[in-house]
């Protein structure tokens, strides 16, 4: 039976090589001869515009990360590719290197008849007012172009200090304001007419059953590979949750 395959929230940077690697295996193993493979946002940790391919003695994981995608697209494996928060900044460039194909967000996916949503996730936590304001900036494209016009080596300071501001915002936030809000999964359901959703960002991997209007509605969360990591298979119209 052909395969469809989910990850997301990889985060991959140098300063965590073992999630690199377990991803290439990934790509290497279970990954060949799905039908396709969906990378539902924040594949790198940070990335500061796709000139950085263009210094692999500095940033050499992005060249090696396009190789591989690559790789398994030429074997057959379609690959789809959704920003996250920390990869927004993913281009054309990329893709073109990766042979990913860049998808929206949200968007619906057919899996064995079924149609199924697919999302990042951070549009669903919608009581995180600090963090929705910084993405409906981050994401305009008055403040990408201003932020790639700037030297890579300072980008690179920028975005730790964006990081350093991001994780002070985070301590100091409940963790229930940092899971998705009720209302909004509700909202989400009710204006696709679906019932299956699958998304990452929250780092909660968990299946949730719901009722939406009377229709039974499923959540499927992907699981982060900062510590275990995972992904989901469809098969046919079946969902299922492996974990490394």
């Amino acid at each position: 039976m052909q395969r469809t395959l989910f990850i997301s929230d990889l985060h991959l940077s140098a300063d965590q090589p073992q999630v690199g690697a377990q991803l290439f295996r990934f790509l290497a193993d279970e990954a060949r001869g799905a039908e396709a493979l969906y990378i539902l946002g924040d594949l790198f940790d940070v990335w500061l515009g796709d000139d950085v391919l263009d210094t692999p003695q500095e940033d050499p994981l992005a060249r090696e990360v396009a190789d591989a995608l690559r790789a398994l697209h030429d074997a057959g494996t379609p690959v789809m590719l959704m920003h996250g928060i920390r990869d927004f900044l993913l281009g054309a460039r990329f893709a073109q290197a990766s042979a990913a194909q860049l998808i929206g967000d949200p968007m619906v996916a057919t899996l064995g008849g079924r149609e199924v949503v697919l999302m990042h996730g951070d549009t669903l936590c919608t009581d995180d007012v600090a963090y929705q304001n910084f993405r409906a900036m981050a994401r305009a494209k008055p403040f990408q172009d201003e932020f790639l016009a700037k030297p890579l080596a300072l980008r690179r300071t920028l975005a730790q200090e964006y990081r350093a501001k991001s994780e002070q915002a985070k301590r100091a936030t409940p963790e229930e304001i940092m899971d998705v809000t009720p209302g909004a999964v509700i909202e989400a359901f009710r204006r696709h007419a679906l019932s299956c959703l699958i998304h990452g960002h929250t780092h909660r991997p968990a299946t949730h059953a719901l009722e939406v209007d009377g229709r039974r509605c499923e959540r499927w969360v992907l699981p982060d590979w900062d510590r275990r990591g995972g992904y989901i298979v469809a098969e046919g119209d079946r969902l299922r949750m492996e974990r490394f």
